[in-house]
């Protein structure tokens, strides 16, 4: 999966010393013990121990395990936006998981719409790199290759991806602003711009919002819009009592994704296609 050739002037350091940091795909002292352990780590073409020392000039590589465990694989029809041979961006279809124990899941409908990775490190199956709730809608980061996943992750938890999705709120709101209500006592920050309104007899008024959540707390965008009394429609856990839209779904849709690509270096820019649902209720240019 990865090679590395050691310099021949280095200090005398046992492998699992050494091997800390070389590859990309494995960079933490357990990472590398943990491969160390199930013979993962080869020198100079032979099975590599913690025990071994590496004294300069050795050819060090690292193998993928052997991924024995299948997963169920479903058939739901989901669009690919962009896709190269490291990541995708999928346009998650709304009422269904992303990911975890489930059969319906994202996850496990994401095999036959990829073209597999012709990287050393791809994944046997393709893994998304973040979460959307179950009723969102919108752009959704995979992973392709074991090293995409890593830097994309990295990615995330630096903030280093701009997120911009769109929502449909209701009652009058301010043009724009800036929520900070912490989210399970952490701190948590939105903006929010309105970029149109409509009147709307039983709830006041619909407003078209663009969101950018500075973190990503869970349920934040919903929760951050009810506290200021413009909760999402059809938001069956946080809208207000009495005007909550049934039966048409949560609108909520995660509309862009802005960041660096970690390999080829270009910036990527994905808008993901605005719900019918949306346009029924707005204009789109």
């Amino acid at each position: 999966m990865e090679s590395y050739l050691v310099p021949f002037n280095i200090n005398k350091l046992r492998l699992s010393d050494f091997a800390v940091g070389i590859f990309v795909t494995t960079t933490t002292r357990k990472g590398i013990k943990k491969a160390i352990k199930n013979g993962l780590i080869f020198i100079n073409g032979k099975q590599g121990y913690t025990s071994d020392y590496i004294t300069g000039g050795e050819l060090l590589e690292l193998y993928q395990p052997e991924i024995k465990k299948t997963k169920p694989l479903i058939h739901i029809p989901i669009e690919v936006i962009y896709e190269d041979d490291y990541l995708a961006i999928v346009n998650k279809p709304p009422g269904i998981l992303v990911s975890g124990n489930k059969k319906w899941t994202i996850e496990n409908a994401l095999l036959p719409h990829l073209t597999k990775s012709t990287q050393k490190d791809a994944l046997q199956y393709p893994e998304p790199i973040h979460r959307l709730d179950y009723p969102t809608s919108g752009a959704l980061l995979i992973g392709k290759t074991i090293s995409s996943t890593v830097e994309l992750n990295k990615l995330f938890e630096s903030r280093a991806i701009d997120k911009t999705y769109l929502a449909v709120s209701i009652g009058k709101m301010k043009h724009e602003g800036i929520i900070d209500l912490p989210i399970d006592n952490k701190n948590s920050r939105s903006f929010f711009n309105v970029l149109n309104s409509v009147v709307s007899p039983k709830y006041n008024y619909f407003n078209l919002v663009k969101l950018k959540p500075e973190t990503g707390r869970r349920h934040q965008l919903r929760k951050h819009l009810a506290s200021i009394g413009n909760p999402i429609l059809g938001d069956l856990v946080y809208g207000k009592e009495g005007f909550i839209l049934k039966g048409k779904g949560l609108y909520l849709h995660a509309y862009s994704l802005k960041f660096t690509h970690p390999f080829t270096q270009e910036i990527i820019e994905i808008n993901a296609p605005i719900p019918k649902k949306f346009k029924k209720l707005f204009s789109f240019e």
